[in-house]
């Protein structure tokens, strides 16, 4: 037979329910060892503690175990948050200020964790993020550049992070393509050769790589691919010599 475990607080000691200042919770049902309890280690056995008392959870938000401390976060009145903004645990920081006003998100855009930025992040929108543009974390960028609003992508541009810039290459105003078409990396390029007009892609007719020149060949005006017919990859000669109909040049 399987033996029961046995329910251990945050300290990893026994849970004692004798000595618990909710003993009296016990015999009401509206705490149980093992499933509900806010002693337990255990987040789901305290969460559901919370769900059946959350009347007890303002008297929690300063305890020792950062696990209560979040979780009473849940629950508690709204006026007591505020406090848990400066929390030493970024699971307490996050759980207080997604329960917060507006203005509490934007003191922490430059939280230590990049966890609860990236997920603050995902709470803004417009100028407020800007800011955030310069993120150490590429990931706390990668959300900005799909959430910012399109004009202001000219200033992520000439971000470090390649995958920064292919959100930007798909989002940005088509009038800076050209300006996005320079970049280093060819996956960038590809991404804004995607969305430039015919007129635009001739500035890529003559890319280094041959995925570019495949996609303006496959794109660009027939009066213009002629030039494309002799590339020197096959493919790309083939999908420009099938747009114009021409057969390879002796």
């Amino acid at each position: 037979m399987r033996e029961i475990e046995e329910a251990r607080d945050w300290r990893n000691e026994e849970v004692d329910c004798s000595a618990c200042p909710h003993k009296e919770l016990l015999a009401a049902n509206r705490c149980e060892l093992r499933k509900a309890c806010v002693q337990d280690r255990y987040a789901r056995r305290i969460d559901r503690f919370f769900d059946w008392n959350p009347e007890l959870a303002d008297g929690h938000i300063a305890h020792p175990h950062f696990e209560v401390r979040a979780i009473a976060a849940k629950s508690a009145n709204a006026f007591l948050l505020p406090a848990l903004l400066s929390d030493p645990d970024e699971t307490v920081r996050w759980e207080a200020v997604r329960r917060l006003p507006h203005r509490y998100r934007l003191m922490l855009r430059d939280d230590p964790h990049r966890e609860v930025r990236i997920r603050v992040a995902t709470l803004l929108d417009g100028a407020d993020l800007m800011p955030m543009m310069k993120d150490q974390d590429y990931y706390v960028r990668i959300v900005v550049a799909r959430k910012i609003d399109p004009a202001l992508l000219i200033l992520m541009i000439e971000d470090a992070e390649i995958e920064v810039r292919r959100i930007v290459a798909q989002r940005i105003d088509p009038q800076w393509l050209g300006r996005v078409a320079l970049d280093d990396c060819p996956d960038v390029r590809l991404e804004a050769a995607e969305r430039m007009t015919s007129e635009q892609l001739l500035s890529l007719r003559d890319d280094a790589d041959w995925r570019v020149r495949h996609l303006v060949a496959s794109r660009m005006s027939v009066d213009e691919v002629e030039a494309m017919i002799d590339d020197v990859d096959p493919i790309v000669a083939e999908t420009a010599r099938q747009r114009t109909k021409r057969e390879p040049r002796a």
